[in-house]
């Protein structure tokens, strides 16, 4: 029977003092309804995990006694997912599908086109504090232990501010100049020597970016691709894209 993981923020980790606070001290008393002496996995989020067992078990903080730590490395190629902001649930399942899948960055975008409004401070923060409990939970559930990092949302113009680091771009487009992935990457790899170490792929809103956010995108190194000839929903797209990219890029 597998261990109940459990995530302690990397800034408050500490092997010598291993504790669980808030949400997930609640979750691990009274969710899980764990006593003292029971065994459990937490995890940092940066790629490291410990075997711990409870020694106190207080209202607000439970006290661990680290057993092992392990160190997994990060995966070999840096995946980073711009997604436009789409309605509910959908949005969420991107955010939890693409840490399944192992996205090291997400960048929820503002499209022209988003319906979902973000404009009051206090609303972008609400929103983004329930985006963070999701990327956990999935890597809670999932075993990942590379918690990725979500950006606050944005418009595209504010993305595009300065060139993305990441090596590879592209920009899912269903327009006639988009390319197969094959060969943008046979095309990368003819001019560099060398495959890609970091991608980036932005994903459309329903109804898509507008033209003039394509063209910034476009200015700014990112390559159109297609992802085939069916229309996609853009929750679709985003874990087709992952999966794809994944693949195409991490296969030797």
């Amino acid at each position: 029977m597998s261990l109940c993981r459990f995530h302690i923020p990397a800034a408050d980790w500490n092997p010598q003092a291993l504790a669980l606070t808030g949400d997930e001290a609640h979750h691990c008393r009274d969710v899980m309804r764990h006593s003292e002496g029971d065994k459990l996995v937490v995890f940092n989020g940066q790629g490291t995990e410990a075997t711990a067992t409870i020694r106190t078990l207080g209202k607000d903080r439970i006290d661990l006694d680290c057993q092992t730590l392990t160190k997994s490395d990060p995966l070999p190629i840096a995946l980073t997912l711009a997604q436009a902001v789409i309605k509910g649930k959908q949005m969420e399942l991107i955010l939890q599908k693409a840490t399944e899948l192992g996205a090291s960055r997400i960048v929820p975008l503002l499209s022209e086109r988003t319906v979902v409004k973000l404009d009051a401070p206090d609303e972008r923060a609400k929103k983004q504090q329930k985006w963070q409990r999701i990327l956990v939970e999935a890597c809670k559930q999932s075993g990942q232990n590379w918690l990725p990092t979500l950006e606050e949302p944005q418009t595209v113009d504010s993305y595009f501010q300065q060139v993305p680091s990441e090596e590879l771009r592209l920009l899912a487009s269903l327009g006639p100049e988009a390319r197969q992935l094959p060969s943008i990457v046979q095309e990368y790899e003819e001019i560099h020597q060398s495959r890609p170490a970091s991608a980036l792929a932005l994903i459309g809103p329903e109804g898509d970016f507008t033209p003039a956010e394509m063209a910034t995108a476009q200015r700014q190194g990112c390559l159109p691709w297609t992802l085939g000839p069916i229309v996609l929903r853009s929750e679709t797209a985003a874990l087709y894209t992952l999966s794809v990219l994944g693949y195409e890029l991490r296969r030797q």
